[in-house]
C-alpha cells in the first residue's frame, strides 16, 4: 500500500500543488517526502492525497493539499527557522523536510503559546480572528500564517513582527473548517 500512498503524494504535487502557483522547490520536495497519510486514522487514510480537508481528531483538520502547501510558501521558510504548528501536525512534517526546527502545539489552550521567537507560526484550521498571544510569540521578522474565517468564506493571512509591531496582509482565498473553539460567536442584535 506504501507504493500506492507514495504515488498519490507524487500526483498531489502535480495535480494540486504546482498549479495553484506554489513555485518553492524546497517545499515541493519536502512535501513529495511527506507522508500525509500517517498523520489520519487507518479508516482515514485513503483520502490523506484528496483535494479536501480531512479530520484527524475531533474539531482537527488537515488543510487541503494546495492550502497548506501556499500557506506554508507564503511564510518563506527555510533551513534553521524555529517554528510553532498549533494544530498543525502535517505543516510540522514538511517544515521539518525542509531543515525547520518545530515545537508542536496540539493538546490544551492553543492560545497558551510557550516560548517566543519563532520565526514561523502556522495553524492548519480556521480561527475566526488570530490571537493576540500567537502574534505575540514571534521573532522581529518572524511570520504566522492563519486562515480566518467569519463566515461561508475566509483568507489566509500573514502576519509579519517588525520593529513597530505586527502587520498582516490577505494571501489567498480558503474556507476550512473552524479549528475547535476558534469559531466565531456571534452576539444577538435587534
Amino acid at each position: 500500500m506504501s507504493a500506492d500512498f507514495a504515488a498519490a503524494r507524487l500526483n498531489m504535487v502535480e495535480s494540486q500543488v504546482r498549479p495553484s502557483d506554489v513555485t518553492d522547490l524546497a517545499l515541493q520536495d519536502a512535501v513529495r517526502l511527506a507522508p500525509r497519510e500517517t498523520l489520519l486514522p487507518p479508516g482515514k487514510a485513503f483520502a490523506a492525497y484528496a483535494d479536501a480537508e480531512v479530520e484527524y481528531a475531533p474539531g482537527r483538520w488537515l488543510l487541503r493539499p494546495r492550502d497548506v502547501c501556499k500557506l506554508l510558501q507564503a511564510l518563506q521558510p527555510k533551513a534553521g527557522d524555529r517554528a510553532l504548528a498549533i494544530a498543525a501536525p502535517y505543516a510540522a512534517m514538511v517544515l521539518e523536510g525542509m531543515g525547520v526546527t518545530v515545537s508542536r502545539l496540539d493538546e490544551g489552550d492553543l492560545t497558551a503559546v510557550s516560548g517566543s521567537d519563532y520565526d514561523l507560526i502556522i495553524c492548519e484550521g480556521a480561527v475566526a480572528t488570530t490571537p493576540e498571544s500567537w502574534k505575540s510569540a514571534l521573532a522581529r521578522g518572524g511570520r504566522l500564517g492563519a486562515i480566518e474565517r467569519n463566515g461561508p468564506t475566509g483568507k489566509a493571512f500573514v502576519y509579519v513582527r517588525a520593529d513597530d509591531g505586527v502587520g498582516g496582509r490577505a494571501a489567498f482565498d480558503s474556507a476550512p473548517p473552524w479549528l475547535s473553539g476558534f469559531e466565531p460567536v456571534h452576539g444577538f442584535a435587534f
